[in-house]
């Protein structure tokens, strides 16, 4: 939503010219970029056409402008016009101050490049940050090299390595460079970090293709590198860190879709209120029209039902959305400041990115989860592995079970000339060179800058078995062995998480080609020669370290001849200057030279995070599904399942595997068919499916039979994911079943189902922040979420729901108090209150208790919520917020406008009074609100009293205070009305405690603790299980109803004052409200009784 463009992103597929040193032919965006919202001239404009977008705001818009329509208004012309502009003045302040933030932490690291455009040449020095997308042209380093921190664009605190062509090399004199002339074409703007596909044209010299290697993108700050020169090719909101900075797509909570069906709903109910007073004031003018000359009305249909929407318009309350985005924005900073999710060990705290989703964290029902760096720390160690068919590190360690790989016998068979020592040899060599990890020195201690901590570890674990990567050069590695030192020549590295694989060309210290590969053994194995040796044995010991819950990869090798490699480099450098579907060449190519034969296979180990079994275990009891999506193979996927106690040793385990839509049809029809009628419920059941089944699993045909099969079991594994596939899976569950859907994961390939679901989570790991700067809600740890969910999502929910039907009821008494008078005054549409007060009912009198309400309610401490999360049930079906229970609280608030109407008005018929109270909630928070509310007003009345004729308005109000302050009636209103309106509810609950109890009572091990209920709209009560013997009382009580006295406002209420103007009634001026709560554990009547009055 916001109100900058939306970024065009530019088809890959279309390229683009760059031409050199000639400015006048490229014309491309500008460098100049704002990440702001609004700007200094937009701001107004935009956000009035925002905030008027909104139905409730757009509403009392309209009513602001009937109100300035001669003889219309009952309540005068700025009634509704003053406390608008003081909502769209707090919701103009709060939307600048997110903006402010918002900028601080969007905005480019150098925003003053304003100046560069694309084709320029630009300069940076050590430290400086890119202005744009520049190619690199020459350095200041050996061999054109440099040094980049990319933090900025994906968290990864390691350095980056980028090299200029060797062509453009030595181009490094401002004569050289002003006299550079040709061409760039390359792909047109995206977000794609790792991918860049271009051919430089220099005049008089063949084309070179340009990659990623090449390419230092805005917002990479320069390091160790004393200058670069560059030529930039993207600026502004086409360079790749902006495009990826588009706004994430709109989430609204379904709390809030149903609020504005309530809203829809009440603007009903006030136009059902207005016919009805047209229908009685044309009956009263038929009847009595002659003798009521002093009313003055003509009897004008269309001019009764516009003054009686006027007169009843606030029935929907003017303040509850910035109300909403208060509480809701009060709310997030608890979730910052929550102490218990602070990581301190890199001291991150929980961040809430968005405040609008805060109620939909306590209605969660399915969890999707990434694996690696989510539910494991992604700190990998280098644990086993496997060569020429014989398994090492298998045996006890006598250490830890997290320490690294140690066994002697992998070296001992290295020195001692065993049959498989070569095979050793070129295993640990591969690990040495077959990598993109850069070697930083401080003296004689060696650091490893890897991409990713696979990387790390595998050239961490060759280090410790004596092959020690010490340099690195473009074109060639430096690897110290046991017993000399080897120096190995790259030819090229081909890498991509496409391929699933990284394969190197080197010329080993011998003069030999070969080109070495690890990666998936998906892959591995289909590329093997029929040459290739202990094939099986691998795939035994491979299967053996996945049961472990390990990290595997393939290692293996083959040696080229210097005319197979010609042959290929010819091939190879022909489609590197493709710029349509080069990706696709580029794959064709490398699998003309990828024939491999089979080392062995690596494990690496990545531990559970801390607490992880504990919180899975704890979000399972709360009703939660969790489905597990990862990259990894089924067997690592299945083991950790079960360490993290998703998956249990009695859970059968439905398996599908296929390869071909026919057979994945087939499967998933067969097991459908055999749960019959358990088809659709929840079984002891998990489900396990691989990345190719998937794809079909998901054709249109099949889909919903797997949705149908998934949706049956307890748990769910997807495993050998791509990250499209993870998103359509959320894409699946949203789209098709009524349920509230979270995603949560730590990296850029979680990006997609972190947005597709309703609810995005990050974890800030070591894949970089893409997953947290995408995410709506940020936590350092997995176990973290427990507490997000389970308490504060919990009490958000029920805080708003509270919020918003408190709201509701308190306007909805005031405006049928209005109906009721319309008897009394001949349907003549005379206000009953005076119209300054009715202005500022929901703006200031009744805003502290809604606002407290909505911050400090707890529907069960922290401790109980965490004990038993089955309580998290109750919000989690959103049964207590709906249309049912709005209607619920519609005749609750009909009852006691009935009462707080008829009942004064009888009563002080022989006084001159009114009489003020408010409702009660039982929070200390509550009582401070309630009676400083209360306290509000009687300062307020007593000083209005005395405006006129200094100040010339209300003059209806002079010496009211006086009056009303001295008057017994007003005293024994001000406790017996509240009182009145409390005994309806209380009669409720105890009548239904005698007399219903038997039918709703559960029993509880411990004890028997019988039902709140029925308050208005309690039908059910929520299942309780064997752990909730030990509940405190009150926690019982809340997990026994489903819909408690706090949720349902069964005593809830709200002012209600009234004053009678001399001119129209003779009756005296009334204001008038009441004083409610909700039940406490104890039930007896007296107690209730008691507490209802005293709290």
């Amino acid at each position: 939503m916001g109100w900058r463009r939306p970024l065009q992103r530019t088809d890959v597929t279309k390229a683009r010219t760059i031409y050199l040193n000639e400015p006048h032919r490229n014309s491309f965006c500008k460098n100049s970029i704002s990440t702001a919202k609004y700007s200094l001239w937009s701001f107004l404009p935009r956000y009035l056409y925002l905030q008027f977008s909104k139905a409730a705001n757009a509403f009392f818009l309209f009513i602001t402008i009937l109100q300035q329509i001669p003889d219309v208004s009952p309540t005068g012309k700025y009634t509704t016009l003053l406390p608008l502009l003081i909502i769209l003045v707090i919701s103009g302040i709060k939307e600048i101050v997110e903006d402010y933030v918002s900028l601080l932490l969007l905005n480019a690291p150098n925003p003053t490049a304003l100046g560069v455009n694309v084709g320029d040449i630009v300069k940076a020095t050590d430290g400086q940050f890119l202005p744009a997308d520049v190619v690199l042209i020459s350095s200041s380093q050996p061999q054109a090299t440099c040094y980049v921190a990319t933090s900025n664009l994906d968290g990864e605190t390691n350095l980056k390595i980028r090299q200029a062509l060797l062509e453009t090399a030595e181009i490094q004199t401002e004569k050289q460079l002003s006299s550079l002339s040709g061409k760039i074409e390359c792909e047109g703007p995206n977000c794609h970090f790792n991918n860049f596909i271009g051919t430089l044209y220099l005049n008089g010299k063949s084309p070179v293709s340009i990659g990623p290697d090449q390419v230092l993108l805005r917002g990479t700050q320069l390091k160790n590198t004393d200058w670069i020169f560059g030529i930039v090719v993207y600026t502004g909101f086409e360079t790749k860190f902006m495009q990826v900075n588009m706004q994430s797509p709109l989430k609204r909570s379904r709390v809030e879709k149903v609020t504005n069906v309530q809203i829809l709903v009440l603007f009903l109910m006030l136009l059902v209120m207005a016919l009805v007073s047209c229908v009685g004031a044309a009956f009263w003018n038929g009847t009595y029209g002659e003798n009521t000359w002093y009313i003055g009305k003509k009897g004008n249909f269309w001019f009764d039902i516009l003054m009686f929407i006027i007169l009843y318009h606030n029935l929907i309350p003017i303040s509850l959305l910035v109300t909403l985005e208060i509480v809701k924005s009060i709310q997030a900073m608890f979730i910052n400041w929550d102490e218990d999710m602070h990581y301190e060990r890199n001291d991150v705290y929980a961040m809430a990115r968005t405040s609008s989703l805060n109620e939909e964290l306590g209605q969660v029902k399915y969890l999707f989860s990434d694996k690696t760096g989510t539910l494991t720390c992604n700190i990998m160690t280098f644990k086993k592995c496997t060569i020429a068919g014989i398994i090492y590190g298998d045996r006890p360690c006598p250490i830890t079970e997290s320490s690294e790989f140690s066994d002697p016998k992998l070296l001992e068979n290295f020195e001692e000339d065993h049959p498989t020592k070569e095979y050793i040899k070129e295993f640990l060599f591969l690990l040495s060179v077959c990598h993109t990890v850069v070697p930083e020195r401080d003296g004689n201690n060696i650091s490893y800058q890897a991409s990713s901590p696979d990387e790390a570890a595998l050239v961490k674990g060759a280090k410790k078995l004596g092959f020690v990567f010490t340099a690195r050069t473009p074109y060639s590695v430096t690897i110290e062995a046991v017993s000399s030192t080897l120096c190995a020549f790259q030819g090229l590295v081909c890498t991509c998480s496409n391929r699933k694989r990284m394969s190197v060309i080197v010329r080993t210290p011998t003069g030999q080609l070969r080109l070495y590969c690890k990666g998936a053994d998906s892959v591995i194995y289909e590329r093997l020669s029929e040459d290739s040796l202990f094939v099986k044995e691998t795939l035994t010991h491979l299967e053996s370290f996945a049961r472990e819950g390990l990290r595997t990869l393939c290692i293996a090798y083959i040696d080229l001849t210097e005319l197979e490699y010609q042959q290929w480099l010819a091939m190879y450098e022909e489609v590197c200057t493709v710029v349509q579907d080069r990706a696709q060449s580029l794959e064709h190519c490398y699998d003309t030279i990828e024939k491999f034969l089979l080392l062995g296979a690596t494990a690496i180990e990545d531990r559970l995070q801390a607490r992880v079994p504990e919180t899975i275990a704890n979000l399972l009891k709360a009703n939660i599904r969790i489905w597990l999506l990862t990259g990894d193979k089924e067997e690592t996927a299945v083991n950790i399942a079960y360490s993290c106690k998703l998956l249990s040793g009695h859970m059968l385990h439905i398996q599908l595997n296929a390869n071909s839509l026919e057979a994945t049809q087939q499967m998933i029809d067969q097991n459908c068919q055999d749960l019959g009628a358990l088809l659709g419920k929840e079984n002891d059941l998990a489900l396990i499916i691989d990345g190719k089944t998937l794809k079909h699993a998901l054709h249109f045909e099949v889909k919903k039979s797997f949705l149908n099969l998934a949706l049956s079991c307890r748990a769910v594994l997807c495993c050998r994911l791509s990250p499209l596939q993870k998103a359509e899976i959320v894409d699946l569950v949203k789209s098709h079943v009524r349920a509230i859907t979270l995603a949560i994961g730590d990296g850029a390939n979680d990006v997609g189902m972190i947005q597709t679901a309703h609810v995005g989570v990050g974890i800030s790991g070591n894949e970089g922040m893409q997953a947290t700067n995408n995410s709506d809600y940020a936590i350092a740890q997995f176990s973290h979420l427990e507490k997000l969910l389970l308490v504060h999502g919990a009490w958000s929910y029920f805080r708003v729901t509270k919020c918003v039907l408190y709201c509701f009821y308190k306007n909805v008494v005031l405006y049928i108090i209005e109906l009721w008078f319309a008897f009394v005054n001949g349907f003549s549409g005379q206000i009953l209150f005076e119209r300054w007060c009715i202005s500022l009912y929901n703006v200031i009198f009744t805003s502290l208790p809604t606002i407290t309400l909505g911050i400090f309610e707890q529907c069960c401490s922290q401790e109980s919520l965490l004990r038993y999360p089955q309580l998290y049930t109750i919000s989690q079906t959103g049964d207590i917020f709906n249309i049912k229970v709005l209607w619920i609280q519609c005749i609750n608030a009909f009852v006691h406008s009935f009462i707080l109407f008829w009942l004064p008005t009888k009563m002080l018929k022989h006084g001159n009074s009114f009489i003020v109270s408010n409702i009660c909630q039982r929070a200390c928070y509550s009582h401070l609100a309630i009676w400083g509310s209360i306290l509000i007003w009687l300062v307020f009345f007593t000083v209005y009293s005395f405006f006129w004729p200094t100040i010339p308005i209300s003059p209806e109000m002079t010496g009211q205070a006086s009056m009303v302050l001295a008057c017994p009636y007003f005293w024994l209103g001000f406790f017996l009305v509240p009182i009145v309106c409390l005994i309806q509810n209380v009669i409720w609950k105890s009548g239904f405690d005698t007399a219903g109890f038997a039918n709703r009572s559960l029993a509880v091990p411990a004890r028997n603790v019988p039902c709140l209920g029925p308050w208005p709209g309690c039908d059910q009560c929520v299942p309780v299980q064997q752990e909730f013997e030990f509940l405190s009382p009150e926690c019982s009580l809340y997990a026994l109803c489903a819909l408690t006295a706090s949720l349902c406002f069964a005593l809830a209420g709200g002012y209600a004052f009234s004053q009678v103007e001399h001119a129209v009634i003779s009756q005296e001026e009334l204001v008038r409200s009441y004083d409610t709560t909700k039940s406490k554990t104890r039930r007896t009547f007296s107690t209730a009784f008691s507490e209802s009055i005293f709290e």
